[in-house]
Parts: structure tokens; sequence; C-alpha cells
């Protein structure tokens, strides 16, 4: 059960494994509209699983009725749930007698649960950040965990990280199914009084507020990035920061002025914020692709004293 590239790429690492020939049924989200065209398209799970030939399923409602009676006519010995979207009533988690629902959760709990687990995370400029999979029950990302594992990360934006814990999340979970299968599996409670709880992105998230650290920003920069991106408004517009350095050091001016620049090469944009400079090295302009701060200066898209302001909530 699952919905995004997340849980696909578990699907296709599941598939190519020992256990490939026990799949008995895909669950996904129902095609959902996309872009400006609203053009009805599948979950990235539905796909792969037609390219695979699996049995899908994608229930409007997970409120009983035909979908209890589809799940329970399967009779599977566990659910795998990758960020299937939506909690599971107590049917699903009842519905395997062997092993239950086994969660690939995107991080070290109990810090994190919820909805955005890897964003909050990077957010909150964590560098070791992981993957725990946990023995699903009623609660919110509250079950025993049956392994956690950790990756350490530097610099790299959201969209490099949730592909390297995607990759580490299948392969956990090919681990504990065979942990399960030959009796070794062991969990652990979570301690409640640790967690901390991963709600999910906003468009007030993607604001920045240049009166915060340099730091700060740069972390919300790659926590949002390829998309939905943090923005600002620079000359009445929209501007999409997309990578972005940090420095220290006091400089004059007001915050969200750029301080300094340079058109050469791939250049930069310098900003004042409330605690050091953010250097901006990669933006999305209004209207535009995604471009070098150089490129954006060549083009006049900034000079030294204008000012970066909060986008409109």
């Amino acid at each position: 059960m699952g919905t995004p590239t997340f849980a696909s790429t578990a699907l296709t690492m599941l598939a190519e494994s020992e256990f490939g020939g026990g799949i008995v049924g895909v669950v996904t989200t129902p095609d959902a509209p996309k872009d400006r065209g609203h053009k009805l398209t599948p979950s990235p799970v539905k796909t792969e699983a037609e390219r695979l030939g699996l049995p899908i399923y994608q229930p409007e409602t997970l409120k009983g009725g035909a979908f209890e009676k589809e799940i329970n006519e399967l009779m599977p010995d566990v659910i795998i749930v990758a960020a299937y979207g939506k909690i599971l009533p107590k049917y699903i988690l009842d519905a395997p007698k062997k092993y239950g629902c086994i969660n690939i959760h995107g991080s070290l709990l109990p810090k994190y649960r919820g909805a955005a687990p890897i964003q909050r995370a990077i957010m909150e400029g964590e560098k070791d950040i992981g993957v725990t999979i946990m023995q699903m029950d009623e609660g919110l990302d509250t079950g025993d965990m049956i392994m956690s594992r950790a990756l350490t990360f530097t610099d790299e934006p959201f969209g490099t990280i949730y592909d390297a814990l995607a990759r580490l999340g299948g392969e956990m979970m090919i681990e504990t199914l065979r942990a399960l299968e030959n009796g070794t599996a062991k969990r652990t409670k979570q301690d409640g009084s640790l967690a901390t709880y991963a709600s999910k992105i906003e468009k007030s998230d993607c604001i920045i507020d240049f009166s915060r650290p340099a730091k700060n920003t740069v972390d919300q920069i790659r926590a949002l990035y390829p998309s939905p991106c943090a923005t600002a408004t620079l000359n009445g517009k929209t501007v999409k920061l997309a990578k972005a350095t940090a420095s220290g050091g006091d400089t004059d001016g007001e915050n969200g002025e750029t301080v300094s620049l340079s058109a050469k090469g791939d250049g930069y944009i310098d900003i004042k914020t409330g605690d050091g400079v953010l250097r901006v090295t990669r933006l999305v302009p209004e209207g535009k692709k995604e471009m070098s701060a150089g490129d954006f200066v060549r083009g006049r898209g900034c000079a030294v004293g204008d000012r970066f302001e909060q986008a409109n909530k």
C-alpha cells in the first residue's frame, strides 16, 4: 500500500527480491488531477504496478464496505505500507493474520511522526536522517520499531535525500521480511516522551523570513527543493530560491537586502538576513525556468540594494 515514488521504489525492489512472486495486490490512491490541464494522473505506485502486471486496487474510501471484502479475500500474510496517504482502519491492520502491517517510515522514530518527516528533519538542520521499519498499530506512527537506520547528509536537497532514503527503505523492508520469515525480527517500543510531529508542508512553510538566520533559510530551501520551493518576492514578482549557502558576519542594510552580487559565470546574489548572509546561486524567476544567479543578474533581474521580501501567505 503506497502512493508516491518513495513507495514505488520499495515496490520495485520487492518485486525483484525473492518475495516478488508473493505479491497478491497493490493498493494506491485514486488517479488525481495534475498540472494546469487537471488531467487524471496515476500515482507512481500504480504506474509501477501496471509495469509489473500486478493486481491494482484504488478504493475511494477505506471505510469498510467493498474494499474490506476485497482485502480479506486476498488473505495476505503481511501488508507493507509506505506513504499511502491515509490512516488505515482496524480491519486493514487486522487483515494480515501472520505478520500484520509493516510501515516504511522516513524518519528515525519516535522523532518526526506524521506526513512530512524528511522535509521537517531537513528544516530542523538534522544531519542524520533515516528510515524506521515499524509494526503498525492504530496510532499515528506509534507502533513498535523493528529496524532503524540512518544516512548522513550535509548540504543535499530534499529530492536527493528522498531518493536515497527510498532505496534504504526498500533494502530494510526486504531484510525485515526475511527476519519475519525466520523468526529473528525484534520489536522495540517507542519512547513517546521523545516523539515529535512532522505535519504536512503548507504554503506558509515556503515563505522565506529574512529576519531568521541564513543557516535556517538554507535548510528551508534544501527541504523544499525541487518542489514546492522556498519563495520570496523581488520587485513585485515571486521568485523561488533553489540553492543557497550561508556565511556569518554582520552586514549593513536591511534584512532581505541585496548586499553584493556577481554576474560572472554561475554568479551569486548575497542577501542580508537576521544573522549572516544568504548567498543564492540558483533560483526560479516568476514565469521562467530555473537558472543560475549569474544568468539572473546578467538579465538585470537584480541589483545591489534591491530587497527580497516575504511572499504573500
